[in-house]
Parts: C-alpha cells; sequence; structure tokens
C-alpha cells in the first residue's frame, strides 16, 4: 500500500515538473527576448588551482558563448540582436548533486528532482533578475582531474552541469563545453556515436551537403568533433570552429526546414 502510495506521489509531481518544462520550453524558444543565462562557479574539488582561477572570472571569460550563440542564431534569420545573456554570479560553496554513472531509472529521477531542489535554492536567492537558465560550471584541477567527468544539459529544468578545466590554456574549449551543454537546455541533442564519439552523419555534421563530403570545415557544436574523414575527427580549439548544423537548428526553433 505505502509502496503505491509513494509511486502515486513520485507520478504527480513529475506531472507538475513536465507541465512546467513545457511552459518553459515554450518561453525559451520564442528567441523573441532575450534568455538570461546565471554562471555560477563552483570549486569541484576544493583545489587552490581550481579556487585562483575562479577567483579571475569575469563575464569577458563568458561572452565568446554568447557571441556564438548570436552569430549562430542570426544566420538562421533569428532577428533578436541578443538571443542570450550571461551573467556571472559569486562562487558557489557547495556543488550540484552527483548523478552515479551505473544510476537506475528510479535513481534519475530522484537526482534531478535533487538538481531541481539545489537550483532552486540558488536561484531563488537572487533578489531580482532571476536567470531563466541556470549553468553550473564545476572547475577542476587539471593536475588532479585529467579525465573531466560527464556534462549535462537539461531543457526540463533549464540546468546545466558543466565540467571544466580550470586552466587558462583551456579557456577556449571550456567556451566550446559550455555552448554545447547550454544549447542542451534549449533542446537540443547530442549528435555523435555514444560508443565512439564520432560524429553521426547528416545531423551531426555542420554542412552535410557539402562535396565533396570531406573534409568538413567545422563541427558541428552538438557533435563536438570537426569530421576529416569517414573514420578520422578532431576536436575543435575554440568555437570558430563549430557551427549549429541545420538539425540542431530546428530542435532549438531556430529553423523549420
Amino acid at each position: 500500500m505505502w509502496r503505491n502510495l509513494r509511486i502515486a506521489i513520485l507520478l504527480v509531481v513529475l506531472a507538475i515538473v513536465a507541465g512546467g518544462a513545457w511552459l518553459d520550453r515554450q518561453r525559451t524558444t520564442s528567441w523573441q527576448h532575450t534568455v538570461w543565462v546565471g554562471a555560477f562557479p563552483v570549486n569541484a574539488d576544493g583545489s587552490a588551482a581550481a579556487a585562483d582561477y575562479i577567483s579571475t572570472l569575469s563575464e569577458a571569460d563568458l561572452q565568446p558563448v554568447s557571441d556564438f550563440v548570436a552569430a549562430e542564431a542570426h544566420r538562421y534569420g533569428v532577428l533578436i540582436d541578443a538571443p542570450i545573456g550571461i551573467r556571472l554570479y559569486p562562487v558557489l560553496s557547495a556543488a550540484p548533486p552527483q548523478l552515479a554513472a551505473n544510476a537506475s531509472v528510479i535513481e534519475r529521477i530522484l537526482w534531478s528532482l535533487r538538481l531541481r531542489r539545489y537550483r532552486w535554492h540558488v536561484v531563488g536567492a537572487i533578489e531580482r533578475a532571476r536567470p531563466k537558465i541556470a549553468l553550473f560550471l564545476l572547475y577542476h584541477d587539471p593536475a588532479r582531474t585529467p579525465l573531466l567527468p560527464h556534462s549535462l544539459g537539461l531543457q526540463r529544468g533549464l540546468t546545466g552541469v558543466v565540467h571544466l578545466f580550470a586552466a587558462r590554456s583551456q579557456a577556449a574549449q571550456n567556451a566550446v563545453v559550455i555552448a554545447h551543454e547550454l544549447l542542451h537546455t534549449f533542446g537540443a541533442t547530442d549528435k555523435y556515436a555514444p560508443d565512439s564519439d564520432a560524429p553521426l552523419f547528416p545531423d551531426g555534421y555542420a554542412e552535410p551537403g557539402r562535396v565533396p563530403r570531406f573534409p568538413q570545415r567545422y563541427a558541428e557544436i552538438m557533435a563536438g568533433r570537426v569530421p576529416l574523414s569517414p573514420d578520422r575527427q578532431q576536436m575543435p580549439e575554440d568555437l570558430s570552429q563549430t557551427r549549429v548544423g541545420p538539425a540542431t537548428a530546428r530542435e532549438i526553433g531556430w529553423s523549420r526546414r
């Protein structure tokens, strides 16, 4: 009996969350007004290197992401001058809840609810002009963490949990990761093979109609690699080497074609 009651309560909560997510999607993908994004740094490993790096962060460090989204939106005919704006907030003392790599469906649902609660506390503490989207930027000392955990961007909840390197030499590639996860919150899906990370044709190609097909000139932002041949790809060095492909543009409301 109690088990059935718990399941019923969980289903009611999920229905309410789903309704809110649908409204959020309509508001954020109309592209009639600037969508404000809050960037909240977190010292992910408690290291001095990450603390020092975060202390030097400014909104100028995030401007390449805003500029990329604006340039790509305008390329697809979006008329608003600034589709997004990113505000940098003070460093957070507590990290968002972590999702276990082998989490079950129920565990993922519960983690999602905990993340929403964490987001509610963080954003709710802002007195005025609260951001619509929250990006939690978790910085790691590359000497301690040479391989970053998997980042997540959630349209349901308008939240990104983004793992980044606390190193100036990685700033340009950090911007690529931030842009990728940010577009997830607008409804963009991954476009690479999960087993190999190779871009999927045609949706994972920035220029799927290019002749000859290889080498591609850009990485599709949701695929993350520049296809150079059928079996060879390379990581983009910065956002200038990436584009929003036609499939992603449709998903986020920039194009109907």
